[in-house]
C-alpha cells in the first residue's frame, strides 16, 4: 500500500513515462511478430509492474484496489497486450493464492510472482462450460493409493490467456463429481511440467497480437495434495468468483485508458486533418463524438473509481463490479467506433494503429464473463437483495 500521495503521484508518473516511451514505440512491432520483445519484458520486472497488487510481505508493492486502477489507467494508453503479459500475476492468476492460499502456499508462489519469474494463469473456461462455469467437467480425485498424496486431474480449459508462457495455473475442476453445480468444484495450484500436464497450439485471434492463448490439457495430471488451494475441497468457486470480482474491477479499469488513449489520438487527428478549408474538429458532428466519448469516459472512470475504494473499505461489490465493467467496457467499443469514425478512411489503415485499437477492445466484453453475463449477475443481485 503507497502510505502518501507523493509517493504514489511518483509510482503514477514513472508507469506513464515508461508507457509513453517504452511501450507505445512499439506497439505497431509487437503486433506484427505477435511477440513482446524480452528486452520491454525485463523492463516490466524491473519497473515491479508483476508485482503491483501482491502483499508487500511477499515482495510485491501491496497496491489498493484504487491504486491498482490509477495504474491501470496509465497502463491502459498503450496496447492491452502489454498489460496482458503481467496482469495475471496480479489479477485472476495469482489472486486466488493471495486470497485463500495457505500460508505455504503464498510464501512459495507469491516472491516468484512478484519478479515476473513465474507467469500466472488463470484455467476456468472449458470447452462446454464459459458463462456456465459452474457446469466445469474437469475432474480432480484425491489418490493416495501411492507414493505421496495427489489428486489426479482430467479435463480440458479453453481460452487461457498466458498459457503458453505460465509457470503456474490456478485450475479450477471438480473433487466431488456427485455433486453438481458450484459445490463440488476446488481449486488447484498446477505447476508447468507436471507429468500430464499439456499445452494445444497457439489461439489465433482477431486481436491483441503478443498476448497469447491456448487450451490446456490434463491427462492422468498428477498435483500434490498440497497444491489444494486453502487446503480445502469444495472452496474453488467461491474463491474464482472473489478473484473474478477483482478482476472486473480491472477490465473495466483498462477500458478507461484504453478508451482515453483512443479519444486522445481522435482529438489530434480531428484538430490536424483538413477539409473544407479548416480542420474536422471545427465541424459539430465531429464535436458532438468527441464529446460523448469525453463523457462517458468520465462516467466510467467515476464508477470504477467508486467500485475500487468499495472494495478496499472490504465491502462486497459484486454488483458494483459487475456494473463498472459492463458499462467500461461497452463504453470502450463504443468510443473506439467514433475514433475509427473521425479518421475516415485512415482509421481502416494498419498504419494509424487506430484500427488495432478497434479490434482489440471487442474483447473487453468478453473477459471476465460477458456483458450479458454482468447483465445477469446485477440483476440476481438486486432481486435477491430485494427479497431480503
Amino acid at each position: 500500500m503507497i502510505r502518501d500521495q507523493e509517493t504514489l503521484n511518483l509510482l503514477l508518473d514513472t508507469i506513464s513515462r515508461f508507457v509513453r516511451e517504452r511501450l507505445v514505440p512499439n506497439e505497431a512491432r509487437v503486433a506484427e511478430t505477435d511477440r513482446i520483445p524480452d528486452e520491454l519484458v525485463s523492463e516490466m520486472k524491473a519497473l515491479g509492474l508483476f508485482g503491483l497488487s501482491i502483499p508487500e510481505e511477499h515482495g510485491g508493492m501491496g497496491l489498493t484496489m484504487e491504486e491498482e486502477v490509477l495504474a491501470t489507467f496509465e497502463i491502459g494508453h498503450t496496447s492491452p497486450c502489454f498489460r496482458s503479459l503481467f496482469a495475471t500475476n496480479n489479477g485472476i492468476g495469482g489472486q486466488g493464492i493471495v486470497i485463500d492460499g495457505t500460508p505455504e502456499q503464498k510464501a512459495h508462489y507469491l516472491p516468484k510472482l512478484v519478479t515476473g519469474e513465474l507467469i500466472g494463469s488463470f484455467a476456468l473456461t472449458e470447452p462446454d462450460s464459459g458463462s456456465d462455469a459452474a457446469s466445469l467437467r474437469t475432474t480432480a480425485i484425491r489418490d493416495t493409493s501411492g507414493d505421496g498424496d495427489f489428486y489426479v486431474l482430467n479435463g480440458t480449459k479453453r481460452y487461457i490467456t498466458n498459457a503458453p508462457e505460465a509457470g503456474i495455473f490456478t485450475v479450477m475442476a471438480r473433487t466431488d463429481p456427485a455433486k453438481k453445480g458450484a459445490d463440488g468444484i476446488s481449486a488447484f495450484i498446477v505447476e508447468r511440467g507436471a507429468p500430464g500436464l499439456s499445452l494445444g497450439q497457439p489461439d489465433e485471434k482477431m486481436g491483441h497480437k503478443g498476448s497469447h492463448t491456448c487450451d490446456v490439457i490434463f491427462e492422468d495430471c498428477r498435483v500434490p495434495a498440497a497444491n489444494l488451494i486453502g487446503a480445502t475441497e469444495g472452496i474453488g468457486f467461491k474463491t474464482a468468483m472473489k478473484v473474478l470480482d477483482k478482476g472486473r474491477i480491472n477490465i473495466a479499469a483498462i477500458s478507461v485508458g484504453v478508451a482515453e488513449r483512443m479519444l486522445e489520438d481522435a482529438l489530434r487527428y480531428a484538430c490536424e486533418r483538413k477539409q473544407f478549408g479548416k480542420p474536422i474538429a471545427e465541424f459539430q458532428l465531429i464535436q458532438a463524438m468527441l464529446a460523448d466519448s469525453k463523457a462517458e469516459i468520465y462516467a466510467a472512470r467515476c464508477m470504477v473509481l467508486d467500485a475500487a475504494r468499495r472494495r478496499d473499505q472490504g465491502l462486497d461489490v459484486g454488483t458494483e463490479a459487475s456494473c463498472a465493467k459492463m458499462f467500461a467496457s461497452e463504453m470502450c467499443g463504443r468510443v473506439a467506433d467514433r475514433a475509427v469514425q473521425i479518421f475516415g478512411g485512415a482509421g481502416y489503415l494498419s498504419e494509424y494503429g487506430i484500427e488495432r485499437f478497434y479490434r482489440d477492445v471487442r474483447l473487453f466484453r468478453l473477459f471476465e464473463g460477458t456483458t450479458q453475463i454482468q447483465q445477469l449477475v446485477i440483476a440476481r443481485n438486486m432481486i435477491r437483495n430485494h427479497a431480503g
